[in-house]
C-alpha cells in the first residue's frame, strides 16, 4: 500500500481521525527537529514493535506525550494488533528491517502532514 492509500484508508476511520500535534507538541518537534523525531521513531518502533511478543502489547504506545506516539495511534502503527488489523503485518513474528523503515516512514508522513497542514491553516487565516 503506497502513502495516499495509506492517509486515504487512515481518514476513513474518526478513531484515526483525530489525532493531531498540539501547540506543545508542534514546540517539540521545532526544538528538537525532524531528524531527532525520526530517530525517537526508529527507536521506539524498534524496541516497542519490533519484537516477535513486545512487552505490554496493545498498551505499549502512551496516547500523548511525544509527537510519534500520536502519529503512531494516528497511523494504526502502535501495536502488533493494529499493524495486523490495518496492514496486514503478521503477528508473533519480528519485523523485519524492511517493515520497521516502512513504519518510520509512515509515521513521519504524518507529523510532516501534520505540520502542513497547521501551516496552511495559519497562512490562510492571515
Amino acid at each position: 500500500i503506497n502513502e495516499e492509500e495509506a492517509f486515504a484508508r487512515l481518514g476513513r476511520s474518526a478513531f484515526r481521525r483525530r489525532f493531531g500535534l498540539t501547540a506543545e507538541l508542534r514546540r517539540y518537534i521545532d526544538e528538537k527537529g525532524l531528524d531527532t523525531i525520526r530517530r525517537h521513531a526508529e527507536d521506539f518502533v524498534r524496541f516497542r514493535l519490533a519484537p516477535a511478543h513486545p512487552k505490554n502489547d496493545g498498551r505499549q504506545t502512551p496516547m500523548r506525550g511525544h509527537p510519534v506516539f500520536v502519529a503512531q495511534h494516528a497511523t494504526a502503527t502502535c501495536c502488533r494488533g493494529c499493524l495486523n488489523k490495518w496492514w496486514k503485518v503478521p503477528v508473533g513474528k519480528p519485523l523485519t528491517d524492511v517493515q520497521q523503515r516502512k513504519i518510520v516512514r509512515l509515521i513521519m508522513a504524518w507529523i510532516e502532514r501534520k505540520i502542513k497542514e497547521e501551516s496552511h491553516e495559519q497562512n490562510g487565516k492571515s
